[in-house]
């Protein structure tokens, strides 16, 4: 759990900005100290799995949902809030009445009445979404690299195979012991070969292209 303050809009308003600026469920809790009960919003409930009318929002209740090694800190999170004041947040895990693990940022601070504390307030936003988005993103993103990669190899190694007359694992080891003994990458190395295979074609003569051909493999 981490823990940390940072200044918040106020409550008027604050639900309606975040939810248009981020695609996440974000729901509110409130706790007034004259009779301490909580009122979560509909998609509060939702967020842990329940509907408006399935039970009634208790301290411990939520506490139950948040993972046990959290727990402690996240209930000195709320005594913190109502007793100290000033905007402070924090990042913890919940499991839904369902099982399911939930990634949650909760910012709190006090309800006043002109100067006067009244209540503390939270806005509760469920990040699992765009974390898992993220993560898809970036497999996505590693996955087609290492198919660029492989496939900058498999050039290199046929660009060896039709021009020096080696085989397939011939081809490759003499790309690795290069890439080993100019400390580069092998996918760096595969793409050199490629080049130069590339502007050699361009050249006019020959014999001149055979020749330079031939000093390129016998480097590696």
């Amino acid at each position: 759990m981490t823990l940390y303050s940072e200044s918040l809009v106020p409550l008027s308003g604050a639900v309606s900005s975040i939810e248009s600026f981020i695609d996440c469920p974000t729901g509110t809790v409130e706790q007034y100290f004259s009779d301490g009960v909580l009122h979560w919003s509909d998609e509060l409930y939702r967020i842990h799995g329940y509907e408006r009318g399935d039970i009634v929002p208790t301290l411990e209740l939520c506490l139950s949902h948040i993972e046990p090694a959290d727990r402690g800190a996240a209930r000195h999170f709320w005594d913190h809030a109502a007793q100290a004041g000033g905007a402070t947040s924090v990042y913890t895990s919940i499991r839904d009445v369902h099982g399911r693990a939930h990634k949650v940022l909760i910012s709190a601070d006090l309800i006043l009445e002109g100067t006067e504390p009244v209540g503390v307030w939270a806005l509760v936003v469920d990040l699992t979404r765009s974390i898992h988005a993220d993560q898809h993103r970036l497999a996505d993103e590693a996955v087609a690299a290492s198919a660029l990669r492989r496939a900058v190899i498999e050039q290199a190694k046929g660009i060896l195979m039709g021009r020096a007359g080696l085989n397939a694992t011939e081809a490759f080891e003499r790309i690795s012991s290069y890439s080993q003994r100019t400390n580069r990458k092998v996918v760096v190395v595969a793409q050199e070969i490629i080049d130069r295979a590339l502007q050699l074609t361009h050249r006019t003569n020959q014999h001149s292209r055979d020749k330079a051909l031939l000093d390129l493999f016998t480097a590696l």
